[in-house]
């Protein structure tokens, strides 16, 4: 089943979308006007896109973005538009981590709803100040836990809620990469400079920045809600202020247990996201790299390989499946599928009415969910690798 991409019920045309972050030079504010273009639900209309102001504007005229709606702060930004009667109806927040709370919290206030690149926020305080300003608003925040947006993902997911696994018992997940095993940092490279940057960064480096994915990937697909981990946090490169490398045992609520792996030294690995899952039943394996296949076996039998639109595929999968089988589907429709699952989203909220609770995306209390994860094995690191149970965690203090 292709998604259908109308240009809006009720009368309504494309959503005014606006930017925080992602100027000349940046990686994932590319990523994100991509995916908000792919199924036509979006019309870039303003942005903030840079600190220097001059930047943002040359910016925001190569993006066809008006003059007038170039902003030099996204606090003028989430004033004007909140005043406009055609301002934006969201803002995508694609900027370092210690900036995500305090533009998200300016957007909600305006009235504006919000997608926000994770993790959430720099710290598990500002997380649950902003989950605590969602609810108050009401307004729609999506965060962008762009995995779960993958047909075979929904699959896995739709496949372990049926019963096919059985009892969960095991669930391992990977992220592995290399591109920080020197001292990019050192360079004058500018993902690597904020991502290893406390004051920016928050306190987790490689937790924070993949550790994260995996751990929602995990919890999306499975359902199941952890307890307690145990944490390792290593930084193998000399000089690194924050992790590159981490190593996490998990308890899960039910009994299952699990293993957590994250590196960006793990030389030889480009995104090698990875998730297996093993219950009574049966098991599931799906790697990012590879994203229109799923490995299943039933006790006992034969393993199965399902593909993405192709036989045995369920409703789950072929409803944000865009284009036949065979044909490759990965990163940016992944994405794509979390923008259109917002606009479906949004589109109610603007309506009054409830989304279709079809409608899957990561909300702010995933978000939370994940900044508790990071709060959590960086505690359990520093006190050397104790067991730390996730509702009796101290609140983390940047240096």
């Amino acid at each position: 089943m292709i998604i259908e991409a109308s240009s809006g019920g009720g009368g309504h045309g494309r959503i005014r979308l606006g930017m925080v972050g992602g100027g000349q030079g940046a990686f994932i504010g590319a990523v994100h006007r991509a995916a908000a273009r792919i199924d036509d639900q979006f019309v870039l209309t303003a942005g903030a896109l840079a600190s220097d102001s001059a930047r943002a504007k040359a910016s925001a005229r190569e993006l066809g973005i008006a003059d007038d709606r170039a902003y030099a702060s996204f606090e003028e930004m989430a004033k004007a538009e909140g005043a406009r009667p055609d301002g934006i109806e969201v803002v995508s927040i694609v900027t370092p981590n210690h900036l995500h709370a305090p533009v998200a919290k300016a957007f909600l206030e305006a009235g504006i709803h919000v997608i926000c690149d994770k993790p959430l926020t720099r710290s598990l305080a500002e997380a649950e100040e902003l989950v605590e300003l969602v609810r108050k608003t009401g307004k729609v925040f999506v965060v962008t836990h762009n995995y779960t947006g993958y047909p075979m993902v929904r699959q896995a997911r739709a496949m372990v809620a049926n019963g096919d696994l059985g009892e969960i018992r095991l669930v391992q997940a990977e992220y592995l990469q290399d591109w920080l095993t020197e001292r990019l940092e050192a360079s004058g490279h500018k993902q690597a400079a904020w991502r290893t940057d406390p004051t920016r960064s928050g306190a987790g480096g490689c937790i924070g920045d993949i550790g994260t994915h995996a751990y929602n990937l995990a919890c999306f697909v499975t359902g199941l809600e952890l307890e307690e981990l145990l944490a390792q946090l290593s930084t193998f490169v000399g000089g690194r202020r924050l992790d590159d490398d981490v190593q996490i045992l998990l308890k899960w609520k039910g009994g299952a247990k699990g293993m957590l792996w994250a590196s960006q030294v793990a030389v030889g690995n480009e995104n090698g996201l990875t998730l297996r899952v093993y219950g009574t039943k049966g098991g599931l394996e799906w790697a990012q790299e590879n994203p229109n296949y799923l490995w299943f076996t039933r006790y006992g039998q034969p393993r199965q390989l399902l593909t993405r639109g192709g036989a045995g595929a369920l409703v789950e999968a072929d409803r944000v499946t865009r284009v036949p089988a065979g044909h490759p589907e990965g990163y940016l429709e992944g994405f794509a599928t979390i923008y259109a699952e917002a606009a479906r989203a949004i589109r109610a909220a603007l309506a009054g009415k409830a989304p279709d609770p079809a409608v899957i995306f990561p909300t702010v209390e995933d978000g939370l969910a994940g900044m508790k994860f990071i709060d959590a094995a960086v505690n359990s690191s520093a006190s050397n690798g104790t067991w730390v149970r996730m509702t009796q965690m101290p609140t983390l203090l940047l240096s």
